[in-house]
C-alpha cells in the first residue's frame, strides 16, 4: 500500500479525475498519479491528500492546475510521419477539391491536445506548403495544460526540441534563430488560436474539416471515448477527417466514421451522402 494515498483515497482521487476530465487511473498507472500528486503537495498549503482533497472540490483553478500536472505532454514537430504525409498528400488535395466545388476558400482544423505546439505548427507549416493561391486556413489547438498552451502560444522551443525532426528547408523559412532558441514566425501563428480545452465537454465547434486528436484517447475509458467521439463527428463538417494516434483504434466502437486506408496510413472519415 502506498505511503501517500490509502484505497479510499485512490478510489476517490480516481472518481474526481474521471469524472473531471475522463482520464483513467488504475492500478497500472497509479504510481503516475501519486508521484504528481506529491508534486502539488509541496506547494500546496495542506500536506495531505485527504485535505488536499478537500481544496479540489472546493476550488476550481487548483483543480485545473491538477488535471494539468497529471497528464503527460509528450510530443515533437511531424510526429508520426506517416501521417503527416496522408494529411499533405491525400487529405489537402481532397479538401481542395471539395471546397472548390464549394466555393468556399476556408480549411478549418481543430488539434485537441495539442500539448507544446509543435502539432498545430507542423500542420501549418505543411498548409503553406500545399495550399494554392487564394485559399486559408484557421487551426484550433486545445489542451487541458495550461502550462503546455503558454509554451505553445510563446512558439520558442529550444534547439535540442527541434532536433533532426524540421525539415531544413521549413527551418529556414517558418522560424527565426534566436542564440540558442528558435522562434516560429508570426506568417504561421496568425493561422493558429491556442485555447483551453476538456475533452470532456462540448467545444461548440462547428464544420470542421479535420480534427487531430492523437495520443489523447489511450487515456480515457470506453465509454469516455465513445463520448469523445461522437462530439468529434458532430464537429465536424459533412466531408471532413479524423486522426487518432497510431496506437488508438475505433474497431468496434458503434461509430458513424468511416475507417479510409491511404498510401500512407489509416485514418477516418466522416461522408453525409
Amino acid at each position: 500500500m502506498s505511503d501517500l494515498l490509502n484505497e479510499l483515497e485512490f478510489d476517490k482521487y480516481k472518481k474526481l479525475i474521471y469524472d473531471s476530465s475522463g482520464i483513467t487511473f488504475t492500478a497500472t498507472n497509479r504510481s503516475i498519479l501519486e508521484s504528481r500528486l506529491r508534486e502539488r503537495l509541496r506547494n500546496a498549503t495542506v500536506k495531505s491528500a485527504g485535505e488536499y482533497f478537500s481544496v479540489l472540490v472546493k476550488d476550481g483553478e487548483e483543480l485545473k492546475a491538477f488535471l494539468d500536472s497529471v497528464t503527460t505532454n509528450l510530443t515533437r514537430f511531424f510526429r508520426n510521419t506517416a501521417h503527416i504525409e496522408t494529411f499533405e498528400h491525400y487529405v489537402i488535395p481532397d479538401l481542395i477539391k471539395t471546397k472548390k466545388a464549394q466555393g468556399n476558400n476556408q480549411i478549418k482544423i481543430w488539434s485537441a491536445g495539442c500539448s507544446t505546439g509543435e502539432e498545430p505548427y507542423t500542420l501549418a507549416m505543411v498548409l503553406q506548403e500545399t495550399l494554392p493561391p487564394g485559399f486559408d486556413y484557421q487551426i484550433t489547438a486545445s489542451d487541458i495544460s495550461l502550462k503546455s498552451l503558454m509554451i505553445a502560444k510563446e512558439g520558442v522551443y529550444p534547439e535540442a526540441r527541434i532536433g533532426d525532426s524540421v525539415p531544413p528547408e521549413f527551418l529556414n523559412r517558418y522560424f527565426d534563430k534566436r542564440e540558442t532558441n528558435y522562434r516560429i514566425k508570426d506568417d504561421i501563428k496568425k493561422h493558429i488560436r491556442f485555447d483551453y480545452h476538456n475533452l470532456k465537454f462540448d467545444s461548440g465547434a462547428k464544420q470542421l474539416d479535420v480534427i487531430f486528436c492523437r495520443n489523447v484517447l489511450i487515456y480515457f475509458d470506453l465509454p469516455a471515448q465513445k463520448e469523445v467521439i461522437d462530439r468529434f463527428y458532430s464537429a465536424l463538417g459533412p466531408h471532413a477527417f479524423l486522426f487518432i494516434g497510431h496506437s488508438e483504434s475505433l474497431f468496434g466502437m458503434d461509430t458513424k466514421f468511416e475507417f479510409l486506408k491511404t498510401d500512407w496510413a489509416c485514418i477516418y472519415k466522416k461522408e453525409n451522402k
